[in-house]
């Protein structure tokens, strides 16, 4: 039963982050693509996103990544929405240079995931 309850919560982990991807991450890492300073500023979020989630939870190593990935997403999306904001995509590619805080940090997010989902199904040379 407990791989059963693990499943699931990793795919709906991996669903809610999936949507963002659609929502965000698709035009923001196209734009990070074609605009080399943006893109350093997304891979700063990401990095910032990991070592919150490999240190800054307790009893993390428990849990699979996507979810901490999935848990950290909701609560900034939570407390976003508590404060009235709503994602806008900027109208054109160099707009995203203006990118608030929490939009280039939610890029940083879809960006770590989709490098999760790399190293998950990345052959292991074992067999």
């Amino acid at each position: 039963m407990k791989d059963l309850v693990s499943s699931w919560v990793e795919s709906s982990a991996r669903s809610t982050l999936s949507r963002l991807h659609q929502q965000i991450g698709v035009a923001g890492l196209a734009a990070a693509a074609a605009l080399p300073g943006l893109s350093a500023v997304f891979d700063q979020h990401s990095a910032a996103v990991r070592d919150i989630l490999a240190a800054g939870v307790e009893g993390s190593a428990a849990v699979a990544g996507v979810v901490l990935l999935a848990g950290y997403t909701r609560g900034l999306l939570d407390e976003a929405k508590a404060k009235g904001w709503t994602f806008r995509a900027p109208a054109d590619l160099t707009a995203w240079n203006s990118s608030d805080w929490l939009t280039a940090r939610l890029v940083g997010v879809c960006s770590l995931a989709a490098t999760m989902d790399e190293q998950r199904t990345r052959p292991t040379g074992n067999g």
